[in-house]
């Protein structure tokens, strides 16, 4: 009796061992698991590529994630991946804007641009989407737009846009990365003082044959006839003026060389 009430204590003890051992592990799995989130959430758009956020709220879409900035009322970044096979010229009618309900803070109201002489951009393009009407219908969301000028938002950032699709096509897909440089120095429009940022920024990214290359846009908030290719920056200059790291979980030797450098050798413009 004495001697199987023993073994009974061993198992006993030897299960509430294991127990112990089980909830130390899950702890660990959860806190990398909460990590691996914050860092990069998963997503269709390429979780791999995700920029930081340095405002800590990265709203996850189907389509496309972004970082929003409660202090600007834009996102700081949006990201997502274009895919040759995703690019379409299908038609649909555009909805109205409204507010992104998983901005925990709530994203600024359409109307702020009411009357303000601002178009309301779009980061992730409409003309991105189109390969279905889900996919078209969450680029209206407030979270994706920021005030742009009717000259701005229809010429050269439009041009950028459809080179965009164009280099997608030829590379069977890009990782595409956007915003506005927001800073503490820009004027607002409406009542929730949504801020007009100066420059506007793209960085596109491809892996389709094995090795990286990327290519970094920064285009100042004005009208422009120029070519594309002179406002070809290093993703350093950008990272400087946005405070944003944007590719943070590439190894670093390969990070440095692809931030550093602003040649679009590879890129074919026409």
């Amino acid at each position: 009796m004495i001697q199987i009430v023993k073994y009974l204590g061993s198992s006993i003890l030897v299960l509430f061992f294991l127990s112990c051992e089980k909830q130390k592990s899950d702890q660990v799995d959860s806190a990398t698991e909460e990590k691996f989130v914050y860092d990069a959430p998963k997503t269709v758009s390429g979780d791999f590529y995700l920029p930081k956020s340095t405002t800590n709220e990265i709203v996850v879409h189907k389509y496309y994630t972004l970082s929003y900035s409660e202090k600007h009322e834009q996102a700081e970044w949006v990201a997502y991946e274009l895919k040759k096979n995703q690019l379409s010229h299908t038609n649909y009618n555009r909805p109205y804007f409204e507010e992104d309900p998983d901005v925990e803070t709530g994203s600024a109201s359409w109307r702020n641009y009411k009357k303000s002489g601002y178009d309301k951009g779009h980061l992730c393009p409409a003309g991105d989407r189109r390969f279905s009407i889900e996919a078209f219908n969450e680029t209206f969301y407030t979270s994706n737009i920021s005030p742009q000028l009717n000259e701005f938002n229809a010429g050269i950032w439009n041009r950028l846009e459809q080179k965009t699709r164009y280099w997608a096509s030829k590379y069977d897909g890009v990782y595409v990365i956007t915003g506005g440089v927001l800073t503490n120095d820009l004027e607002s429009i409406g009542k929730e003082n949504v801020s007009i940022p100066k420059y506007f920024y793209k960085i596109l990214l491809d892996n389709s044959r094995g090795e990286y290359k990327t290519i970094a846009f920064l285009i100042p908030h004005e009208d422009s006839e120029k070519p594309l290719n002179k406002f070809v920056v290093s993703i350093d200059k950008i990272e400087k003026m946005t405070r944003i790291d944007f590719f943070p979980r590439l190894p670093d030797n390969i990070e440095n060389e692809l931030e550093q450098s602003s040649d679009y050798k590879g890129w074919v413009f026409k």
